[in-house]
């Protein structure tokens, strides 16, 4: 994102009355106002542009190998804007390895998927228990020993749910709750013989 010369004055301004309060003029107001939307609009405008970019890259990838000289170029461009290649782009780029671009961007790739893994993992050691904080716990004497030791609680005894038949009382065969269909009787030897109208 760059200012321009009259944006940058007024970013000034602000910084200057942020670092010392004095009173502030409607104009120095409007003018901070302006440049905050105007820097707001800038980062939508390059969030969407980076969307756009990402979807392209994913189209581009599930098209490969036809579409390899476009994708290693649009791969080229979002890593530069701060996006990680993901699983589906290292597979893409050992498959296109023959291609100096790509062997040179699979390296770059490499490097940024190992940290990536070596800060999840970092994350996840300092958000974990201590591990001798873990073991003074079960040593004897330790903070287990002074909780009083807690009797397990009684299993309620669990209730039929309701419909379902009570065990002292026969389950239904399936033919006396769906009773037989009779069949219906012969047809009457002799029919009734309409009159004819005479």
């Amino acid at each position: 994102m760059a200012f321009g010369a009259e944006e940058l004055r007024v970013l000034r301004r602000a910084l200057a009355l942020a670092l010392h309060p004095s009173p502030v003029s409607a104009e120095d107001v409007q003018n901070c106002l302006r440049l905050a939307e105007s820097v707001d609009e800038a980062a939508c405008e390059g969030a969407r542009l980076r969307t756009f970019l990402l979807d392209d890259l994913a189209r581009y990838r599930a098209a490969l190998p036809g579409t390899a000289a476009g994708y290693l170029v649009l791969l080229e461009e979002v890593l530069t804007s701060g996006y990680r290649p993901n699983p589906d782009d290292l597979a893409a780029l050992r498959a296109l390895r023959g291609n100096p671009t790509a062997a040179a961007l699979l390296d770059r790739c490499r490097v940024l998927a190992e940290q990536d893994v070596r800060a999840r993992l970092a994350g996840r050691a300092v958000a974990s228990v201590p591990s001798s904080r873990t073991r003074l716990l079960a040593l004897p004497g330790g903070r287990a020993a002074d909780e009083p030791a807690k009797k397990p609680e009684p299993k309620p005894q669990s209730q039929p749910p309701a419909g379902t038949p009570r065990p002292d009382r026969p389950v239904p065969t399936p033919g006396e709750v769906f009773p037989p269909r009779r069949k219906p009787g012969p047809p009457p030897a002799n029919p009734p013989q309409q009159l004819a109208a005479g």
